[in-house]
């Protein structure tokens, strides 16, 4: 039949019959996922539309629409979105709070919601930590006079890579690496030190278009065994499916943009049919199979290089030819057609193109891209505001967040500008997952719960963006130093006590997740609490884990020792066993959410770690506490084990980590070799830190060596990094 596929027997992975049969069954009309009241009542069909359905037009009636009551399998998000907005509301008003001018203001209150009693302030009644620390430390008050500022708070790695005694560091391993210049951190700001390492790297190759049309139907294995790409002229309906599906259960998990039933039921099934042309449909179809075929190249693809026996986390295709260029290419030749448009396609337009740059490791691509997409979802929510009341409300909802939370990370980590979406996040709301879902969807939520890991990110998210705020509104209210936190006293305000309500912030945050989504903290390679009941009327009760097991309430309370877990592991040090597989990504769903938990810890207390390194006669044991906290939190994040990082081309923003693992890798050598951290280390970081510190420079060190073969800007890293710890190729 010319070429045509047998038909599929289930709907939505066949194209229309009409096409395959060439005749005109009759069709049966679409099920309405919500009817006004009118058509209900009247038992008829709606046709969904805002705000009035065609019926409740022609007969010039009220049309109204019931809000949609959640199943019993939609319960548990619904309480989660519920706990967001109220968390939400407990960071404004502690924002708020934390603005006034602490020489005005005094202390903050303690929320009256937290769970355990802030440590007791210097000065205030009581007995003072610092007044039976083990350590011979100063009061801290006793130096105040100085004016000089003790903390320095800054969110970025390339921020912290200007501290005077990490430039001491590099001044000293300068001779090592003559080739790169390390005064550049000092001068050069993080994206332009970027573009000059991009510099040496060719833009992304296009190749000669092949003709467009359908040809056969060829092997998944030739994508990923050194053989011919897929190409346009090669997809015949069985590949298409193929690759959609690669797509939809691995991406669209982690970056829920799309809507499979619509895609694999309506695009899909058209383009097929039609062959690909310049419309918005096929470009998505384009950029879709192209991120499918990355998805299969990395289940099963070929290790672009091996190490030592060590297979690379980065499979199918070369460093200059990726796997899916050429049907990426394709997508590039229709982009340029649609740049001004206003519609929900075109923010995922964007924002697809955005994915497949990250995949190839080009974070300045991934930038524009994701740009390109912020842009485009303001330009439609402004210019079709009815779109948030739309059957399109969720989808757009998701396209917003995801793209919040992207553009978070190029601000805090790159200092890039934000473009604006964050403003109008109180007029877009948080998603509910409540679009048609297909039966994919629905066993892939039952598997992985995609949707909930979804709504944790989101808070999550606004949680880092609201410490973000706090902390540089103390800097700007301490003074025109750069440096925000002062000593602790009466005069300057209470720099411990608002990094120690931040961290208690957070371990709400982890206290509220729901129980399958929860882990042991000290121990990030553990499953989730995966046989938990879902449902269960327990599922919102808080951790039991303390919430801040390093921060003792008096100086008599020493930090308690976590409990042993012999939960088994679901992410593993060892980097050379096989790493086991997980069905729809879950390994880098889990991975994800408690790396930036992780990330968001590191940055709260990394000023301590400021205060130890440079002004050590002014630490106090609260002080201490704090720079431990710090040290724990750079350990063993789960996106640098394995499997995760075994699948390094599915990680959405994987340069964030990179910046982040070189500054971790740079602050654990230091705690060696300055004799405050050394003392801090060995007293107060707990009985297994230091073979979990040696593990976690195993992991972050083979993270930057595998990356630097296919990135131009982890090839500086990693030069530095064997100059600081003295490593050989």
């Amino acid at each position: 039949m010319n070429g045509l596929p047998d038909a599929p027997t289930k709907q939505p992975s066949q194209p229309p019959q009409a096409t395959l049969n060439h005749g005109k069954p009759p069709e049966r009309g679409a099920i309405a996922a919500q009817a006004c009241d009118t058509c209900r009542s009247r038992k008829q069909r709606c046709d969904e539309q805002r705000p009035k359905c065609g019926t409740c037009q022609k007969f010039r009636l009220e049309c109204n629409y019931r809000e949609p009551q959640p199943t019993k399998k939609d319960k548990t998000l619904v309480e989660i979105l519920d706990r967001i907005k109220t968390l939400e509301g407990k960071i404004d008003n502690f924002s708020q709070r934390s603005a006034v001018s602490p020489s005005t203001a005094g202390y903050p209150p303690q929320p009256s919601s937290l769970p355990s009693p802030l440590p007791t302030a210097q000065g205030a009644a009581g007995p003072s930590v610092a007044a039976a620390s083990p350590f011979n430390f100063h009061d801290g008050s006793s130096v105040a006079s100085r004016g000089d500022n003790y903390y320095q708070y800054v969110s970025s790695v390339h921020e912290m890579l200007r501290w005077p005694v990490i430039q001491q560091l590099f001044a000293s391993v300068q001779p090592k690496i003559s080739s790169i210049d390390l005064s550049a951190f000092e001068r050069e700001t993080a994206p332009s030190l970027l573009a000059h390492q991009a510099s040496t790297v060719s833009n992304l190759p296009t190749a000669t278009p092949p003709p467009l049309g359908r040809g056969s139907v060829i092997g998944m294995h030739n994508t990923v065994t050194g053989r011919p790409p897929i190409t346009v002229s090669d997809l015949g309906w069985e590949t298409m499916l193929s690759l959609s599906k690669a797509y939809f259960d691995s991406f669209n998990l982690l970056c829920p943009i799309l809507n499979r039933q619509s895609f694999m039921s309506d695009t899909l099934p058209a383009v097929f049919s039609n062959g690909f042309s310049t419309d918005m449909a096929s470009t998505i179809a384009l950029l879709v199979l192209a991120l499918g075929e990355v998805a299969v190249a990395n289940s099963s693809g070929v290790p672009v290089h091996v190490y030592n026996g060590r297979a690379s986390g980065i499979k199918g295709g070369t460093k200059d030819r990726p796997p899916g260029l050429e049907l990426f290419n394709e997508a590039r030749r229709r982009i340029g057609f649609h740049l001004t448009d206003c519609s929900i396609e075109n923010s995922q337009m964007f924002e697809l193109a955005s994915i497949y740059y990250g995949t190839c490791f080009r974070p300045l691509d991934f930038w524009r891209m994701t740009t390109s997409a912020s842009l485009a979802c303001q330009a439609l929510i402004r210019s079709q505001p009815r779109v948030l009341s739309s059957a399109l409300a969720d989808l757009t909802r998701r396209v917003f967040w995801h793209i919040a939370i992207m553009e978070t990370g190029l601000n805090l980590e790159l200092g890039l500008p934000l473009t604006g979406l964050e403003k109008m996040e109180s007029i877009v709301g948080l998603p509910d997952f409540s679009s048609p879902f297909s039966e994919e969807d629905y066993i892939s939520n039952q598997e992985s719960h995609f949707q909930e890991h979804s709504a944790s990110q989101i808070v999550l998210r606004r949680l880092l963006v609201n410490f973000h705020s706090v902390l540089s509104q103390t800097s700007s209210s301490l003074g025109p130093m750069s440096t925000p936190f002062r000593p602790m006293t009466p005069a300057t305000g209470v720099n411990q006590i608002i990094i120690h309500q931040l961290a208690l912030q957070l371990e709400q945050w982890r206290g509220m997740l729901p129980v399958h989504l929860r882990w042991d903290e000290g121990n990030p390679g553990v499953f989730p609490n995966s046989n938990a009941d879902p449902y269960n009327s327990n599922l919102f009760t808080p951790a039991t884990t303390p919430v801040s097991p390093a921060l003792p309430t008096t100086a008599q309370q020493p930090a308690p020792v976590p409990p042993t877990v012999t939960a088994p592991l679901m992410f593993t040090t060892d980097l050379d066993a096989p790493p086991p597989r997980y069905p729809y990504v879950l390994d880098i769903q889990v991975a994800l959410l408690r790396s930036r938990y992780y990330y968001t810890k590191l940055l709260i207390h990394r000023p301590f770690l400021y205060k130890a390194l440079h002004h050590p006669d002014a630490m106090t044991h609260d002080d201490a506490v704090g720079v431990a906290e710090c040290l724990k939190a750079c350990l063993k994040w789960p996106v640098a084990m394995s499997p995760t990082c075994k699948n390094k081309r599915l990680i959405p923003c994987s340069f964030f980590f990179t910046r982040n693992f070189f500054g971790v890798l740079v602050l654990l050598h230091l705690s060696t070799t300055v004799p405050i951290l050394r003392r801090i280390r060995s007293t107060l970081c707990g009985e297994r830190f230091e073979l979990d510190a040696s593990e976690t420079v195993v992991l972050y060190v083979d993270w930057l060596r595998d990356l630097k073969e296919v990135d131009a800007a982890t090839v500086w890293l990693w030069d530095i990094i064997m100059a600081v710890y003295g490593l050989e190729e």
